[in-house]
């Protein structure tokens, strides 16, 4: 055990071997990079928050054409942008919805303490990373990239771990895991979209138009 605390703390003395597998590809101790992961996947939470309240803006004043439309029993152009801010709330429930998953990975990540706990939570957090990556190519492909790099950072991690710990990933288990937190996300960026956005008027709910329904 004061092997792998070494190992985990701080650069462990190198063999040979490892000191020509590191002029290579070097790599810093394995938490060291664990860490610089949550800190990158924080950033990219960051930014889906920012993309969120412009999101949320743009919500705000379509609701408010919508009613002044209503107000003038104008339901033709009432429709339209009914049907804009269906669309809209499609897009702001995905960046909620990916924003929740990788809050939900962050914390899992943080209490991961030892080389078994990193094993078991990062394989379902790689399906998760990149399940919210395809998902917000459609509205924010820049972080593309981002999140690549996150992935790959991790994949990096799960392999040392498993090496270290000879423990091999349960990939079933880990799939199930994964849909199981992103069922949760969708769950929750649904409950707070209810709290924090206005309901359209009756026959508007889908964005289908007036006397319409879905």
């Amino acid at each position: 055990m004061s092997d792998f605390v070494k190992r985990w703390q701080q650069e462990p003395k190198q063999g040979v071997g490892a000191r020509i597998r590191d002029s290579i590809a070097p790599e810093g101790p394995l938490k060291d990079r664990l860490e610089q992961a949550i800190r990158q996947i924080n950033i990219q939470v960051s930014k889906l928050d920012a993309l969120s309240s412009r999101l949320k803006d743009r919500d705000q004043r379509l609701f408010e054409t919508i009613v002044r439309y209503l107000q003038r029993h104008d339901s033709t152009h009432a429709t339209v942008y009914a049907n804009e801010l269906a669309e809209l709330r499609k897009m702001e429930k995905l960046v909620e919805q990916a924003k929740v998953a990788l809050e939900q990975i962050v914390l899992r990540l943080n209490t991961a303490t030892t080389l078994g706990d990193v094993v078991v939570t990062l394989a379902p957090a790689m399906s998760v990373i990149k399940r919210v990556k395809a998902g917000l190519m459609s509205v924010m492909p820049e972080a593309e990239g981002e999140v690549s790099e996150i992935n790959n950072l991790l994949s990096s991690i799960l392999v040392e771990a498993g090496q270290m710990s000879g423990l091999s990933v349960n990939f079933e288990a880990a799939n199930e895991d994964a849909e199981r937190i992103l069922a949760e996300a969708s769950a929750i960026a649904e409950q707070r979209m209810k709290e924090k956005l206005p309901e359209l008027p009756t026959g508007y709910e889908s964005g289908l138009g007036v006397g319409q329904k879905s």
